[in-house]
């Protein structure tokens, strides 16, 4: 069987009790390790696990699936993905390849940020299409999620966005030269986020949201120090010293916001009387 065990966002004792008997039983465990990170490091989950964790990157998952499934028709294999196996990102790809392999396989679901940024105060329900933002570069700007968010937007839903990371990057040069060097970690901040949202509203100037759009950005989402601030996004630009640590996410405010969850997210505010005001000419009759 390949098991794919979710892990939960926080530390080594996430980890479900079903899925727990999964990693001890299992003859090989992997730990996908380029989508997203817990927030502790891989030896304490072998300390907690008793159990060797074998770092499995994209290279590995994508390229040499084959090597992760090996064996897995005649014994278990674990696949440990933090968060939830199919949320923020699925791993439809290599469920496939084991189908094609006749190898059985089952998931153990576990929260994901697409659930724990209920913690915002934000009502679930009041959430549309999901977005994510990548870095930026001189040659490459994608701005597909600024559709995403307008169609959020137009009928009042808030918009998550997750921000990029990148683990075991290599330049152009180096993958050029076939070189197995790879650029340190990187991991976009919620301030790089909103800096990148505005820049695209400056440069399409259609008005789907704009510098005292409300919004919120988290940090750490499921940890013991997860931590979250509220503001317009041209405040956001400049939290990332209070947020801290990766990792983050932003979430959009929509324009039918709950007084209900104004309230829980207003003692997010960095400034609560900017904040205020911003609801009551922008938010409140829209409701």
């Amino acid at each position: 069987m390949l098991y794919l065990v979710g892990l939960g966002l926080g530390d080594e004792t996430d980890i479900t009790l079903k899925g727990l008997e999964v990693v001890k039983k299992s003859a090989r465990v992997y730990l996908e390790a380029y989508t997203s990170i817990l927030l502790v490091d891989k030896t304490i989950l072998e300390s907690y696990y008793g159990r060797e964790v074998i770092l499995a990157d994209r290279e590995m998952v994508e390229s040499s699936s084959d090597e992760i499934l090996e064996g897995a028709d005649t014994t278990d294999v674990a696949f440990l993905v933090v968060g939830d196996p199919f949320g923020a990102t699925t791993h439809t790809d290599l469920v496939l390849r084991a189908r094609e392999k006749s190898i059985p396989v089952r998931t153990v679901p576990n929260a994901s940020i697409m659930s724990a940024i209920g913690a915002t105060g934000l009502q679930l329900y009041h959430f549309g299409q999901t977005v994510s933002m990548v870095f930026f570069t001189d040659t490459w700007r994608p701005a597909s999620f600024y559709d995403r968010i307008r169609e959020n937007r137009s009928i009042g839903l808030h918009t998550l966005v997750l921000l990029d990371i990148k683990v075991k990057e290599q330049t152009v040069e180096n993958i050029v030269m076939n070189r197995k060097i790879f650029e340190p970690p990187r991991y976009m901040t919620v301030g790089q986020c909103a800096s990148q949202m505005l820049e695209i509203e400056e440069e399409k100037k259609e008005g789907v949201y704009d510098r005292e759009s409300l919004a919120v950005g988290a940090a750490r989402v499921g940890g013991a120090d997860e931590k979250f601030v509220a503001g317009t996004l041209e405040e956001l630009c400049g939290a990332d010293e209070e947020l801290g640590a990766p990792l983050h996410s932003l979430v959009l405010l929509g324009t039918a916001t709950h007084e209900l969850e104004h309230e829980f997210v207003r003692e997010f505010a960095l400034d609560k009387d900017n904040w205020d005001r911003i609801w009551k000419e922008k938010y409140a009759e829209k409701r």
